[in-house]
C-alpha cells in the first residue's frame, strides 16, 4: 500500500511539473533576447529620515532589524583646510589621535581594550574639508559603547607617547614620497591646479610634523568636534524615539561652538603647457587636464556623460579604446571629472606608457578631445551612457548607511532638495547637441596642462616610427619641475636640469608601430 501511495504522489508531482512547464514563459535562446521591464525605483526622501536633538543637532535615522548591529557616524565640517601653513598634517594627526590617544580619564591601552572587549569598531579621521567619527557595535552593548565613544570625542587625551609613535610613523612614510611616480605626480598636479600654497596642494614637512603638539591638536579639536558643527547618522537595530533620547543624553552639556566656514577657494590659475619631473623609470606617468566646474553647475550632468564617453566609461570609452585596445600603448587609460563643491574642480585624463610611446599616447588623447568637440557623439554612445547612469542609480542608496551618507553630504553642501528626484529625468533629457556644446566649452586641447613624470631623454624623442614626439606639443616648450626633497618639500638642487634627448633611430619600412 505504501508503494502505491508513493507512486501516486510521484505521478501527481510529475503532472504538476508538466503543467508548470506548459504555463511557464519560454526561455530565450540567446541572452540578448531576454526582455527586461522598466526599472522601478524611487529615490528616498531625506526629510523622512531627518530629526533633530533638543540642542538642534540634525540626526538622520534609518532603523533596520535584520541584524543586531548599530552603525553610528558623525560628520563634522572642516579638516586639513584648517591646518596652519607651518603645521600641515595637524588635522590628519588630530583625527588619528582622537581615536588612538585615550581620553582625559582613560589611557590609550584601556580604551583599546574596552572597545575590543565589546567587539566595537571605532574610528576618527580628518579629511580635506570634513572630519568624521564612526562606531559600529552590537545593539546589546550600544549604551556602553556610546558612552565610551562620546567620551573619546568630547575629552580626547592626546597621549604624548602615542603621539610620538604616530609622529615617527608619519615621518618614516614621508621618506618614501619620491620612491614612486604616483605621489610625485599627485603633489605636482595639485600644485599646478590650485597653487602650491592652497590646502589642496600643501604637503607635510618634517619641520611641520615635529611642531605638532597636544596643545595644537586640542585647539583644532575644539574648532571642529562639537555639536554646533556636526550631523549625525544612525542605522541598524534600534527604535527611533529611544535612539534620540540616548543621543540627547550623550550630547547633554557638550558646548555648541560655531559652524566652520566654507573652504577658501584657490586663487591660482592653471597655465597650459608641458611640465616634466625627472625620474629614471621605464614608463612615463602622464596627466593631461584642466580646471572644470563646480558640482552644482547646470552643465554637470552633460559634462559627466561626456566624460563617460570620452574616458570615464572603462572599455567602452574612446580613450581606452584608442590608447589601449587599438594601439596597445598602455594597460589602462581613461579620464575622470572631479568637480568641487565650493570652487571649480578638474577634468583629467591619464595613463602610463613605455617612455618612447608617451608622446604618441598623449597625441591620441588630445586627438580624441578634438574629435568629441568637432563631431556629435553617436546614438549608441549617448544611449550607453544614459543607461549606465540611470540603471546604476539605485546603487547610490544600496544600503541604509550609504543612503544616510548621501543625506548628510547633501545637507552639509546645500544640494537642491529635489536633486535625486529629478536626476534621471535630467539625464534622459540630455541630447547630442548638449554634449557637443559642453565639449566645446570645457575641453580645449590647446588649454590643457600635460604633466609627465619619467625619464625625459627617452620620452622626448617619441616612438621609433616618428608618429609623435614631445616637441609636437606647445611649440616644443617644456617646463622642467624640480624633484622635491621628501622631508622639506624644497627643490633638490639641479633636479630640474635634464639631459638633452637623443634623436630616435628610424625604423625600417614596414615595421609596425611600437606598442607598450
Amino acid at each position: 500500500m505504501r508503494h502505491l501511495t508513493t507512486l501516486s504522489t510521484l505521478a501527481l508531482a510529475l503532472a504538476a511539473s508538466a503543467l508548470a512547464a506548459d504555463t511557464a514563459p519560454s526561455i530565450p535562446k540567446r541572452p540578448e533576447d531576454i526582455a527586461f521591464g522598466p526599472l522601478q525605483f524611487e529615490a528616498p526622501i531625506a526629510a523622512k529620515y531627518r530629526h533633530t536633538l533638543k540642542d538642534g543637532t540634525p540626526v538622520y535615522l534609518a532603523p533596520s532589524h535584520e541584524f543586531p548591529l548599530i552603525n553610528l557616524s558623525m560628520t563634522f565640517k572642516g579638516g586639513s583646510n584648517l591646518d596652519p601653513a607651518d603645521m600641515v598634517g595637524l588635522a590628519g594627526m588630530t583625527g588619528r589621535m582622537i581615536r588612538e590617544g585615550g581620553t582625559a580619564t582613560r589611557k590609550p591601552a584601556e580604551m583599546d581594550e574596552a572597545f575590543d572587549f565589546m567587539a566595537t569598531q571605532c574610528s576618527a579621521s580628518c579629511g580635506d574639508t570634513t572630519s568624521s567619527a564612526s562606531m559600529n557595535c552590537l545593539s546589546s552593548n550600544f549604551d556602553e559603547s556610546l558612552k565610551l565613544f562620546t567620551d573619546m570625542l568630547r575629552n580626547p587625551g592626546f597621549d604624548a607617547a602615542r603621539l610620538e609613535t604616530n609622529r615617527g610613523q608619519m615621518l618614516e612614510g614621508m621618506k618614501q614620497r619620491n620612491d614612486d611616480a604616483r605621489p610625485i605626480q599627485g603633489r605636482e598636479w595639485s600644485a599646478l591646479l590650485y597653487g602650491r600654497d592652497h590646502f589642496e596642494a600643501r604637503q607635510p614637512t618634517e619641520k611641520g610634523v615635529k611642531a605638532i603638539t597636544p596643545e595644537a591638536m586640542k585647539a583644532l579639536h575644539a574648532r571642529i568636534f562639537h555639536p554646533g558643527n556636526v550631523i549625525i547618522a544612525v542605522s541598524g537595530d534600534f527604535e527611533p524615539k529611544a535612539m534620540l533620547a540616548k543621543l540627547d543624553a550623550a550630547f547633554d552639556g557638550w558646548a555648541r561652538g560655531e559652524k566652520q566656514a566654507d573652504p577658501v577657494a584657490p586663487t591660482a590659475t592653471l597655465k597650459p603647457g608641458v611640465y616634466h619631473v625627472q625620474k629614471d623609470i621605464p614608463q612615463g606617468k602622464v596627466a593631461i587636464g584642466l580646471r572644470s566646474i563646480t558640482r552644482d553647475d547646470a552643465d554637470y550632468i552633460p559634462y559627466l556623460m561626456l566624460n563617460d564617453i570620452l574616458g570615464g566609461g572603462g572599455f567602452t570609452s574612446r580613450i581606452m579604446t584608442q590608447v589601449r585596445s587599438n594601439e596597445g600603448l598602455a594597460y589602462s587609460a581613461g579620464s575622470r571629472l572631479n568637480p568641487k563643491v565650493y570652487y571649480p574642480g578638474e577634468w583629467r585624463a591619464g595613463f602610463e606608457s613605455k617612455n618612447p610611446t608617451v608622446a604618441l599616447a598623449t597625441r591620441i588623447v588630445l586627438e580624441e578631445m578634438q574629435k568629441i568637440r568637432d563631431n556629435p557623439v553617436t546614438d549608441e554612445e549617448l544611449e550607453t551612457t544614459k543607461k549606465q547612469l540611470i540603471e546604476t542609480f539605485p546603487r547610490t542608496f544600496e544600503s541604509k548607511p550609504a543612503m544616510l551618507g548621501v543625506f548628510v553630504s547633501d545637507e552639509w553642501t546645500n544640494r537642491p532638495k529635489d536633486y535625486w528626484k529629478t536626476f534621471r529625468d535630467r539625464v534622459n533629457a540630455v541630447t547630442k547637441d548638449d554634449l557637443q556644446r559642453v565639449a566645446r566649452k570645457y575641453l580645449a586641447p590647446d588649454q590643457v596642462a600635460i604633466l609627465v613624470v619619467g625619464d625625459w631623454k627617452t620620452i622626448a624623442p617619441g616612438d621609433l616610427n616618428g608618429r609623435a614626439k614631445m616637441a609636437d606639443f606647445f611649440g616644443g616648450k617644456v617646463t622642467h619641475l624640480p624633484l622635491r626633497d621628501p622631508m622639506t618639500m624644497e627643490p633638490i638642487p639641479g633636479s630640474d636640469r635634464v639631459e638633452s634627448a637623443p634623436t630616435p633611430t628610424a625604423s625600417k619600412p614596414g615595421t609596425p608601430p611600437a606598442k607598450g
